[in-house]
């Protein structure tokens, strides 16, 4: 409420009565402090609060009336029960004109732990990074609940015929009749701060931006970032980490980016602590940067995927390393399944990088030369590459550059980056885009994709012939059993048996009818649109997308809500 009251400039007289709430013993100072959810607040003016009343009214939607808008540039809060008011001053004191805070922090520079993956066999870190919640499928995150409310979702988590959740980023249709849209995408790596605060900030952008890439936007100005801090301020070292975090990111990277940051939250006060029967516990957590990035789409329809495509011909699998053959594992996902942190972690070391490879993609989406892209997060290009083999059906014949590193850092870095498929006719065209941008020594041919069920892996014999079924069956087993503790086990376990599955043909459509034809014209007269009522009561939804539906078949859709039945709005005959 003060800040809806300062931003009008002026001040406002609340009624503390009228606020609504169900627990009537609560002080006024637990009123109106509570951070309840659920709860906007609205300034209208005066003539125009019969017609909201009206649209609340009509809707069941609880809302109450709870002060006016004064001239005095006060904030009062009275209470008639007790005749008092328990607020009672200017604005600019409660928001305006707030003493500076001064806090006297020191860094403390993190040493991180040795983590040598030399003599680690690649079969047997390919199984635990699988098994990683933070890798692992999380396709029982997903089908908990329904995917496409509102009938607008255009790019929902998952992909292709066999539905593998491994999408980049979410579309949305701006209507039910054109093409244009918005996307979502999202990164983080607060593991990365446990070593370095800002890299891990620098990270999260780049994620978050290379993550939206998959969708058609048209480049990096219209990209807006959405920043959720987390940090346990007051903790030794925490407050000088999140400072030089939000420093790297809002005053350093951002700007040489060219994109903003206009909203975000923050939650300060990330420990967690209890006593035991002999001692005191705490849990802290590392200062985390969780980046949503938003951006306009040009052509829903335009969005790439990370399923590798079989029926393209000869194609080719491109790494983009804006990481430059560093390789760095400090807080990598391949550290945290042997129980250690590294030391130097990945970063994003020169932002031109990004800011060429972001106008090289578009270039290239632009020009039809990429058929699927994934970026490289967590797990390195080795789960990368799992991942689109997974959402194609199909097996890989890839050689990884190791760039004077051992196999696994090179396959397991989290470098910020990208695989991307294209038509071997296109792979000149293709590099002349990315040596444009002094991309070319990020570039580098992997190898391709094909038909058959085994995995190649030159560089280590214990991975090479891996039948795609077993890999798949180990990404998914992390998902299948936690479905089991929630679902209906043995529905769970027929989900999981077809996971991989050679013969699984994958959903497909087969239309029987021309989806642009006008099937109500046989049974109206030319030019009628029969009328139809969509009637809905609280609660209902996809109202909209079924009117949408009516109408495109030649219906006149009308929405009729219960009230307006009960309340003799509309005629129900």
């Amino acid at each position: 409420m003060p800040e809806a009251v300062a931003h009008s400039h002026r001040g406002g007289r609340i009624d503390f009565r009228s606020i609504p709430t169900a627990e009537p013993g609560m002080s006024p100072l637990e009123v109106w402090c509570n951070e309840a959810q659920e709860r906007y607040v609205l300034a209208v003016a005066a003539d125009r609060l019969g017609a909201l009343e009206a649209i609340c009214d009509r809707e069941r939607c609880p809302y109450a009336v709870i002060g006016e808008i004064t001239g005095d540039g006060k904030l009062t809060l009275e209470d008639r029960h007790f005749e008092d008011r328990p607020v009672d001053m200017p604005v600019d004191v409660v928001l305006g004109k707030a003493p500076k805070m001064l806090r006297d922090v020191k860094s403390v520079r993190s040493q991180g732990t040795g983590f040598d993956p030399a003599p680690i066999p690649l079969r047997d870190a390919v199984s635990r990074l699988l098994a990683l919640p933070t890798i692992a499928d999380k396709t029982f995150l997903i089908t908990i609940g329904d995917r496409t409310v509102g009938g607008l979702i255009a790019r929902d988590q998952l992909v292709g015929p066999w539905q593998v959740a491994v999408a980049d980023v979410a579309v949305t249709a701006s209507d039910y009749v054109g093409h244009t849209g918005e996307a979502m995408a999202m990164g983080e790596r607060s593991p990365v701060a446990l070593l370095d605060g800002p890299a891990s900030g620098r990270l999260a952008v780049g994620e978050a931006i290379t993550n939206i890439l998959a969708a058609d936007i048209d480049s990096l100005a219209q990209v807006r970032l959405s920043a959720n801090w987390m940090a346990a301020c007051g903790e030794v070292g925490e407050d000088a980490t999140l400072y030089a975090t939000v420093k790297a990111v809002g005053e350093e990277l951002c700007p040489a980016l060219g994109i903003t940051i206009p909203v975000g939250k923050d939650s300060l006060s990330m420990k967690s602590a209890w006593a035991g029967r002999d001692q005191a516990w705490s849990v802290i957590s590392p200062v985390s940067l969780i980046v949503s990035a938003f951006a306009p789409v040009r052509d829903i329809r335009r969005t790439l995927t990370p399923r590798l495509r079989l029926d393209a011909g000869a194609t080719r699998l491109l790494l983009i390393d804006l990481g430059r053959g560093r390789n760095r594992l400090g807080g990598s996902c391949l550290a945290q399944v042997y129980g250690a942190l590294g030391t130097a972690p990945a970063d994003l070391d020169a932002p031109q990088l990004l800011n060429g490879f972001v106008s090289a993609i578009t270039t290239l989406k632009a020009r039809d030369l990429v058929l699927a892209y994934h970026d490289r997060s967590d797990g390195g290009v080795l789960v990368t590459l799992l991942e689109m083999a997974f959402a194609g059906h199909c097996g890989l014949d890839v050689v990884v550059p190791l760039q004077d590193a051992t196999p696994l850092a090179a396959l397991c870095a989290e470098e910020l980056g990208a695989v991307i498929q294209v038509r071997v006719g296109d792979l000149d065209a293709v590099r002349a885009v990315f040596r444009e941008r002094d991309l070319e020594n990020c570039t580098h041919d992997l190898g391709f994709c094909s038909g058959a069920t085994a995995f190649e892996s030159p560089q280590d014999t214990s991975c090479s012939t891996n039948h795609a079924r077993t890999l798949r069956r180990e990404w998914s087993a992390t998902s299948w059993r936690l479905q089991r503790l929630r679902d209906n086990p043995a529905c769970a376990d027929e989900e999981f048996e077809r996971v991989g599955d050679a013969e699984d043909p994958g959903m497909s459509v087969r239309l029987t009818y021309d989806p642009a034809a006008d099937v109500a014209a046989p049974f109206v007269a030319r030019g009628a649109r029969p009328r139809i009522a969509v009637l809905r009561e609280q609660g209902v939804n996809s109202q909209v997308e079924m009117a949408a539906a009516f109408m495109r078949a030649g219906f006149e859709a009308s929405d009729v809500h219960m009230t307006d039945i009960l309340e003799g709005r509309s005629d129900a005959r």
